[in-house]
């Protein structure tokens, strides 16, 4: 896998976070090297105030701290853990960090944006900058050419300003954009609506996954989370808004709860769902995290994972792998997992490689998803090596 990137007489070494052996992904695309030539070919004079939004593991901040004063914003806890990396590996000028809930800094002279997969985190990071930036200040945005559509476009009309696109190359486009639409158009930081036929209601931020409405699996999961009153400690593995933490939480009243996602909008709308729920007395820890990085071992009586199967814009499941080998060392002996997933990804196979074929079976299943329980059994041979 090819780690340096080489422009303009520099080479930077980059490596994705977390670090896998035989990685096949690059640390950087295509549309990090547009930019790149981009700005490059403006000729900035030194120490300009760049603002990087969604700077997938650093390749846009490592480049540009040489010469100006960085900020990344980021609502994902592994694209700030993997910046932070690249740029101490190159040896670069440190930078500031933020998520996307905090406030954009003051003076900004260039912004440079990755389009996220999300359109609402996309509309409110343009509702955003529009508020934060003067009229002078160029957006430049980029993604892929084919993920750039008419809708996208007039988003950035609507909620930022007057906004046109370039050629492509190597299948990328950017977008160049100024905060000088009128009138401004408020946009919520929040998304609130009630489970139907559940004692739950859900706040969620703009980039909380399925934020409008409960996503499918969730809900399938919803009528399998087990009652046992000899549950002690919880723990909801890529937690979203918290609703799987909240129903565990309500059927085990007695049981501490752990929720964990690598998204700090979900965080905080978790963090949020979980004291209005389950009240402001319940223990409960909610953590941005890598998985379950840090994790006391053999600490759980309970994992609940809805794994993603994407990081960024890449299809993926090594989060899913990485989820499922943590989860089995930070469980008890006799300490049950319970996944949710499509039946195509095929993860009662891949969880009996891992716990053993006796330990794992399928509770429920449907037309489109299925829901797989692993039990940790510590007589057994310790987990194989999977990819």
């Amino acid at each position: 896998m090819k780690t340096e990137l080489i422009l303009h007489d520099r080479t930077l070494t980059l490596s994705r976070f977390p670090k896998r052996a035989n990685e096949t992904l690059q640390a950087w695309d295509a549309g990090d090297e547009y930019l790149i030539n981009h700005v490059e070919e403006m000729a900035l004079p030194a120490g300009q105030n760049i603002l990087i939004l969604n700077d997938h593991f650093g390749a846009l901040s490592c480049w540009f701290s040489a010469q100006h004063n960085v900020t990344m914003m980021s609502d994902s806890f592994i694209s700030h853990k993997g910046t932070l990396r690249n740029l101490q590996r190159n040896k670069c000028p440190k930078i500031q960090f933020l998520n996307c809930l905090q406030e954009i800094p003051q003076q900004v002279d260039l912004v440079l944006m990755q389009l996220p997969k999300s359109n609402r985190l996309l509309t409110w990071q343009l509702s955003q900058l529009r508020n934060s930036l003067s009229e002078n200040c160029s957006i430049i945005g980029v993604n892929k050419a084919k993920e750039i559509h008419t809708s996208t476009l007039n988003l950035f009309e609507k909620y930022l300003g007057e906004t046109k696109t370039s050629l492509a190359w190597k299948k990328h486009r950017l977008v160049f954009s100024q905060a000088n639409c009128h009138p401004i158009t408020p946009v919520p930081a929040e998304c609130e609506w009630q489970v139907d036929n559940e004692d739950i209601v859900l706040s969620n931020y703009a980039n909380v996954y399925s934020g409008e409405s409960l996503d499918l699996g969730a809900r399938f999961m919803l009528e399998h989370i087990p009652v046992d009153e000899e549950l002690r400690h919880i723990i909801d593995l890529g937690c979203g808004n918290g609703v799987l933490s909240i129903k565990a939480g309500q059927l085990n009243p007695q049981a501490r709860i752990t929720s964990i996602d690598e998204s700090f909008m979900a965080v905080a709308s978790a963090q949020k769902n979980l004291e209005k729920n389950l009240g402001p007395d319940r223990n409960i820890q909610v953590i941005a995290n890598n998985c379950l990085d840090g994790m006391k071992d053999n600490s759980s009586y309970l994992i609940l994972c809805n794994p993603p199967f994407h990081q960024n814009n890449t299809i993926t499941d090594h989060i899913a792998w990485q989820m499922f080998c943590d989860a089995k060392d930070a469980l008890n002996h006799n300490g049950k997992l319970l996944v949710v997933g499509n039946r195509h990804l095929e993860y009662p196979t891949k969880l009996s490689r891992l716990f053993g074929h006796q330990q794992v079976t399928i509770v429920a299943e449907n037309n489109k998803f299925v829901i797989i329980e692993a039990i940790k059994n510590n007589d057994l041979n310790k987990k194989p090596n999977i990819k």
